[in-house]
This record gives C-alpha cells, structure tokens and sequence, in this order.
C-alpha cells in the first residue's frame, strides 16, 4: 500500500526499521541495509543481474543502458556510451548548461518581478530537460524561452510516476485493456508521443552528422553516428537510449534543484553562508571554479542524502549458487536490493538523519561515504552523475548570487505539504510547485 500511497521505500523502511539491517518484504523478495552485503550485491562484476521487472520500464522492445538485464549489452552499451557523458567529454558542453542555466535564473527574476514568487520547481525542470533536449537531440524544447510547460512536460511526468508503479506491479498495462485506468492511458499516449519525437529527432540529426552538415551540433551520440561495425548501435538503440536520457535525467536534476533551493532558503544561517560563498566568485566564474567550494558540495551532497532524487529499492537477482548476506544463506533466484531512502537514513550513520545539516559533509566518516549512493552502486552507477553534479553546481550558483536572500513563499496557499515527497520510482514534491521570494 505504500507504493500507492506514493511512498515506495515506506514498507521496506519500517522493516528495517524494527528488524534490522536484513528483512524479507515479500517470499520472494529480501532487503539489505548492511554496507558488507551492499558491496556483494552491487559489485562490479555483476554476478547479482539487474531484475527483469526492469524491462517494464523500456519504451519499446528494445533494452537501454538502463533496464537491460543483458551483462553484454550493458557493457556494449555503456562501452559506447558512457565516453560522452565522462567528466573530461562533458567539457564541450559546460557552455551551453552555463547558458541554460544562466537564462533560466534570469527569467526567474522575471517571474519574481510579475507573480511575486518564483516556481523554482517548473524553471529547474525547463533548465534541465532543455538542456538534456540541446545534448540528445541537437535542438532544445525552448520552454526556458516560452516559459511555458509544454506537451513534453506533461508526458514526462505521466511517464515517470506510471513507470514507478509499473515496476512493482507489471501486469498493470494488461489490466488497462480491459479497463479505463487514467494514470495508464497518460503514460501510454505520452510515451508515444515521447518515442515519435526521439525518433524524428534522432533520425534528423543521423541525417546531417553523416552528410557533414557543418550547422549539425555534436551531440551524445554524434561518435556513434559515425562509428561502424562493433562501434555503432542501431536506429532504434540510439532512439531507446536517447528517450531514456531525456526521462531518466530530467526531473532527477530538476527535482534536486528544487528541494536544495527550498531546504536552503528556508534555513536562513544556511542559506546565508551559501550565498556568501558564491558571492566570493569571480564575476567570470567557471564550472572549475565551483568545484573549489566546499560548502557548496556539503549542501548538495546533504540534499542528495536526505532527498535523492531516486530513493527506492535497486533489484537484482542472487546468482543460481546463492549468496550469504548477514549470516543467512539466500537462495539463487531470489530478489535482493537495497534502497537509498533506508541508508541514507541509518542513524548509527547519519545522527539526526531526518534534519538538513550540510556540516556533517565537513569530515564525512567512512562509513558515511560508503552508504551515500544517490547515483546508485557499482557497474550500474548512474551514467549522468557527472552531468547532473555540472547542472547543480551551476545552478544553485547562479540562483544563490541572483537571490542572496531567498525565502520560501506563502503565496498562493504555498506550504511544506506542497514539498513532502511522493515516491513512485524517482522522488518529487507532491504539490508540483514550489514558489521562493527573493
């Protein structure tokens, strides 16, 4: 019932809770909470598959990078894929998210000037997914320009909560044959409408790569375009790819942009010191630059700890052999996973781990560092991390320098209740707002 309640992790918690560090949820089914069983589990050698209820996430028959259960095609996948979005490839890109970021903060105070508030959560989202759109596709959505949530928008969404749901109850789509269930005519339509876009867009900017169009952007798949034989993918790889991208990396950045914004703004000795720190940057600062801030990296690795944007539980599957997790032997074929809501919450790990306290990052402990995982664990770490810490940093910079003394609104019946999490799959607030005074 939590799941539906949109709060995915609440079951497995509260069995931690009261149990422990090791507990079955289902008969099939055991979560982990110990650092040692972690490691076993989330190896890079990927014994432990990614569980097949993953594929109900694919938007066609095809597997991405993300649901793939495949070792191989995970590693040919991430073989061609992962180079683009390493730190040192990334580089070309800063630019334009400096940009995006930059206009985005601008039309903020724009808002601020009409409305009297901003919605940071609708201009971190516009920031991000344009950004994503500019670096898949080739072309923006252009909604920091219009201001405006578009179609995109709103399938991006629908997509993203049914998919939590999807995944814990599969046989959903089936049931909609027979009946009108609204969350999964939306999502159906809009990842239809998600899949013909990517593949126009993809097919379009193939096009002008391979004829030497010199107007064509380099995008994340441009080396891929022009490779061949066992260096290329398919049309439909690179369109399944692309589309998972765009609804894996969207709201994820967005969403903890948001709740860093409005943990900060609402804590005024933090946000104080924060903005004084970004303050004391140059008026030219660059990317490099915001990594040298050490207060700036504790306050957003405590918003990823306390409000990571993908909270749940990671299911794999213990190899045929079996496995020994805490001193029980677990049978091969059963499912296994840890969630991040449980420990980033351990409070022999984190004291007061439910309070905002970016201090505790000042001389994180081992076993702090160990339990940390908002990108997820081993070969299946989160491709995007570094582009998503890049949009961070720059954007909570710029926002801080802009509104030094951003403070949560009351406007228009604004309230915590508007930022309590529902979790499906990812984390975002429930209000699907939230509006800051500068």
């Amino acid at each position: 019932m939590s799941m539906f309640k949109g709060f995915t992790p609440g079951h497995a918690h509260k069995l931690h809770e009261k149990y422990g560090r090791i507990v079955r949820t289902a008969p099939n089914e055991i979560s982990i909470a110990e650092i040692d069983d972690i490691k076993k589990v989330y190896g890079h050698k990927e014994t432990f598959l990614k569980h097949p209820a993953y594929r109900a996430l694919a938007p066609s028959r095809v597997d991405s990078m993300f649901n793939t259960s495949d070792v191989d095609l995970h590693r040919r996948y991430r073989r061609l894929l992962a180079s683009p979005m390493s730190e040192s490839s990334l580089k070309t890109a800063i630019p334009d998210v400096y940009s995006r970021a930059t206009a985005a903060v601008y039309r903020m105070g724009e808002e601020l000037q009409a409305r009297g508030a901003i919605d940071v959560y609708k201009w971190w989202f516009f920031f991000t997914t344009d950004t994503l759109g500019e670096l898949t596709f080739g072309s923006s959505f252009n909604m920091i320009e219009s201001g405006k949530k578009n179609q995109y928008f709103e399938d991006i969404l629908a997509v993203n909560k049914f998919g939590g749901i999807r995944l814990l109850v599969p046989g959903l789509t089936k049931l909609a044959q027979y009946m009108t269930i609204p969350i999964v005519d939306n999502a159906v339509e809009g990842g239809k409408r998600m899949r013909n876009y990517a593949q126009q867009s993809i097919a379009r900017q193939k096009e002008a790569v391979l004829s030497g169009d010199e107007k064509a952007k380099d995008t994340l798949f441009s080396k891929v375009f022009k490779a061949k034989d066992e260096d290329t993918l398919t049309e439909e790889e690179v369109t399944v790819n692309a589309q998972t991208y765009i609804v894996a990396g969207s709201d994820t950045t967005s969403n903890t942009l948001t709740y860093l914004t409005w943990a900060v703004s609402r804590r005024p000795e933090i946000r104080d010191r924060l903005a004084a720190e970004v303050a004391a940057l140059p008026d030219d600062f660059t990317e490099a630059d915001t990594r040298e801030l050490r207060y700036l990296e504790q306050v957003i690795t405590e918003t990823m700890r306390l409000h990571a944007a993908a909270p749940c539980s990671l299911a794999r599957v213990v190899p045929p052999e079996g496995v020994s997790l805490s001193g029980y032997y677990i049978e091969g074929g059963t499912t296994v996973g840890c969630q991040g809501y449980t420990m980033h919450r351990d409070r022999d790990i984190f004291p007061q781990p439910d309070e905002f306290k970016p201090e505790r990052w000042e001389n994180p402990t081992r076993a702090m560092k160990e339990a940390y995982m908002p990108f997820g664990r081993g070969a299946r770490t989160c491709v995007g991390s570094h582009l998503a810490m890049i949009e961070i940093r720059l954007g909570v910079c710029l926002f801080f320098r802009k509104f030094p003394k951003s403070t949560v609104s009351v406007k228009e019946g604004m309230s915590d209740a508007d930022m309590e999490s529902k979790i499906y799959f990812l984390n975002s607030p429930a209000g699907k707002r939230c509006l800051i005074e500068g």
